[in-house]
Formats: structure tokens, C-alpha cells, sequence
């Protein structure tokens, strides 16, 4: 049965006669024929459609106004969420930070117009998924008991191939919303072939390279987790295993760290790792360098301290480990 409950009546009162027909009467009554209407305590109506009934239902609830008339909000669906639908609020998932999963997120409430669902929904969906990061559940961090199936299903292909999923779930969004794959992805088209497969290539590894920016950015909420810098044209979704050498690891958001643009370019170049106790650490030609500078110094200044570790997607450490051994990198003491 799908169904409804809605606010309306005084607190601990059986709502007015009046107030139940104009919810008949606004429902209309070919519709309302089929629903079962239940007048519960504390200021709610429940609404139970028949097993059949897989279309629109009209979500009643009362003003805040004096006269405590009941108003229609329209356009709430009421079916089960499709694998698109699953996909794109996987999408979102991926680039907001967790803090930041609520109703009254603008974000949310934009998904929620294009899914043509209550924005609490969305809500609630994006907290399901949480509940399938192996970090988030470390923590405690629970969604529903159960979920969907197609919540993990779709986590599960996100975990199997990253790249398809993340360029899907774009494509899906661009779809969705009227926009252009190039304005999705913020991509310059002056950078880009007029028309061709190669541009279709270059068009696909942008978009891919936006989710993933997305992605680790917003795991770290947007700050710097060695300094805690948090402007975001300074920031950097630094590659633990580079993106050139490991396609398997290219999207996969655990496979990233957010640095500042100067600490990127040192972990780059592997003059800087983070050790197997999460502190940051220096190679030590970049110590014992002799151009030594009021810059560098700052750089420096972090080495023993530990990272900040993102609220979801926790850097893998076997990753991070291959990265330090890299190289031949030595592990030195912090300076």
C-alpha cells in the first residue's frame, strides 16, 4: 500500500468536518474514491492508496495561517525509484559533503524538482547510500535498516567501474536537467575539437575529471587536509595513484586527497607522502634542500602532522603506501 500522513487539525484534536471535505474535494473525487482516509492524533490525516494505484498523489498539509486551512503541495511522486533515479542521487551523493545531507539543502531541493520528489526523500536517499561507505559504517552512521536494492546495486557498479558509472551519472544529470554534458562539467569548448571522436574522448575525460574533483573536494569539505585551507580555486583533488597509471583507480574518490596547490605539486613530484600513521612527511632532498626560502619553510612546516581524514571516502592506505614507496621515496623523520 503507498501512503501518506499529513499534518492537519489542532494538536491532540480530531480534525473539522470542513477541513476533511475540502481534502476530499481537493483531491477530487474519482481520485479520492480510491483512497482509505484515516484520522489519527496529533494533527495528522493518513492517506493509503490501493496496491494498484501507481501514479500522483496530492500531499495535503496544513497552512500557518489563522484559519488552519489545509493546502496542496503538488508535483510529490509516488513510485518506486528507477535505476536513473538511484544513479543521480548517487551523483549527488558524491558531491556534497555529509554534514551537508538535509531537506534544506538548495542542492537537494534541486534534485528533488527534477525527480519529482519530496526533498525529505532525497534526503533520506543520499543517507541510504552512506550507509554502504565501509567508513561511515565503521562510525556508526546508519540510513534505513534495509534501503533499496537499487542503492547498493548501484554503489556495487560505482565500486566495479567507476569511470562508466561517474560519466553515466553526468550524462544522466545533463539529461535531466536541459543542460549540456560541456556546461555540467564547467568544460572551456574553446579548448575543444569543433565536432569528432576526439572531442567526444576529450568531452568524457573532462567530465570525469569534474565528478572526481567534485567527489574528493567534498569529502574533505572543502578544506585543505593538510592545512585547512578552504578556498576552493587553491584546492586540488590530488591523485594518490596517478591518473595515468592506474585506470582502475582513476574515479575511485578513496584514491584522492584535497591539498593546496603548493603541497599537490610536492606530492606529485613524490616529495611528499603521508606515512602509515596518516602524518605528512618530506623527502629528505627537499629538506636538506639549499635553496631554502621563507616558502619553503611553510611547506615544511606541516611535516609530522597528522591529516585531517574526510568525513566519507577515506583514502585507501595500501594506496597510500604504494604512493610512498614510489620512487624509491625515503621515510625520514618529520623536520
Amino acid at each position: 500500500m503507498h501512503g501518506g500522513v499529513f499534518p492537519c487539525g489542532d494538536r491532540g484534536d480530531r480534525p473539522k468536518e470542513k477541513d476533511v471535505g475540502q481534502l476530499v474535494l481537493g483531491i477530487g473525487h474519482a481520485l479520492c474514491g480510491r483512497f482509505a482516509i484515516t484520522v489519527m492524533p496529533r494533527e495528522i490525516i493518513c492517506l493509503t492508496a490501493p496496491p494498484d494505484y501507481d501514479g500522483w498523489h496530492s500531499a495535503w498539509r496544513r497552512s500557518n495561517t489563522s484559519n488552519q486551512k489545509l493546502t496542496n503541495v503538488m508535483g510529490v511522486r509516488n513510485t518506486d525509484w528507477s535505476r536513473d533515479d538511484h544513479i543521480l542521487a548517487f551523483n549527488l551523493y558524491c558531491k556534497i559533503p555529509f554534514g551537508r545531507i538535509h531537506a534544506n539543502n538548495p542542492q537537494i531541493i534541486d534534485l528533488a524538482k527534477v525527480l519529482e520528489r519530496s526533498a525529505n526523500s532525497v534526503s533520506l536517499k543520499l543517507s541510504n547510500f552512506a550507509r554502504l561507505d565501509p567508513e561511515l559504517q565503521a562510525r556508526g552512521i546508519k540510513g534505513m535498516r534495509h534501503g533499496a536494492k537499487g542503492e547498493g546495486e548501484v554503489w556495487r557498479e560505482f565500486d566495479n567501474n567507476p569511470e562508466t558509472l561517474a560519466f553515466e551519472s553526468e550524462r544522466l544529470l545533463a539529461k535531466f536537467t536541459g543542460r549540456r554534458l560541456e556546461e555540467i562539467a564547467e568544460i572551456d569548448e574553446r579548448e575543444l575539437p569543433n565536432e569528432g571522436l576526439e572531442r567526444e574522448r576529450m568531452v568524457r575525460v573532462r567530465v570525469n575529471q569534474h565528478f572526481f574533483r567534485a567527489a574528493v573536494l567534498s569529502a574533505y569539505d572543502y578544506k585543505c587536509c593538510v592545512t585547512g585551507l578552504a578556498v576552493p580555486e587553491l584546492l586540488v583533488a590530488s591523485h594518490i595513484i596517478p591518473w595515468a597509471i592506474d585506470s582502475k583507480q582513476r574515479m575511485n574518490p578513496r584514491n584522492g586527497l584535497c591539498l593546496n596547490a603548493l603541497h599537490d605539486r610536492a606530492f606529485d613530484r613524490g616529495l611528499m607522502f603521508i606515512a602509515d600513521d596518516t602524518t605528512v612527511r618530506f623527502h629528505e632532498r627537499i629538506i636538506r634542500s639549499e635553496k631554502q626560502s621563507s616558502a619553503l619553510a611553510w611547506l615544511l612546516s606541516y611535516g609530522g602532522k597528522s591529516i585531517r581524514m574526510p568525513r566519507k571516502f577515506k583514502p585507501d592506505t595500501v594506496l597510500l603506501a604504494l604512493h610512498a614507496t614510489a620512487g624509491r621515496v625515503t621515510m625520514v623523520p618529520p623536520h
